[in-house]
C-alpha cells in the first residue's frame, strides 16, 4: 500500500510542478518558478523512495531532497515579499 501511495504523491507534486511550470511560462514571475522547482524535489524524493527503499539508517540522506524543497518555498516567499517592497 505504501508503494502505491508514494507513487500517487509523486504523481500529483508532478502534476502541481508542470501546473507552476504553465503560470511561470506566462508571467515570468520567479515565485511560480522555485514553487515548481520546490515541488519537483519533492517529487524526486518520492520517486527515490519507491524505487530504492532504503534502510532505515540511510533515509535521512533522502530528506536532505525535502530540506531543499521547503528551503526553495521560503526562498520564494521572502523574494516576493521583498520585490514588493521595492516597488
Amino acid at each position: 500500500m505504501n508503494d502505491f501511495l508514494w507513487g500517487a504523491i509523486a504523481a500529483l507534486c508532478l502534476g502541481i510542478a508542470v501546473r507552476f511550470a504553465w503560470f511561470w511560462r506566462n508571467t515570468r514571475d520567479r515565485l511560480f518558478a522555485l514553487f515548481g522547482l520546490a515541488f519537483t524535489a519533492l517529487a524526486s524524493y518520492w520517486i527515490l523512495l519507491e524505487a530504492l527503499h532504503p534502510a532505515d539508517e540511510v533515509r535521512h540522506w533522502f530528506y536532505l531532497l525535502r530540506l531543499l524543497a521547503f528551503v526553495l518555498i521560503l526562498v520564494a516567499i521572502v523574494d516576493k515579499n521583498l520585490a514588493r517592497r521595492e516597488s
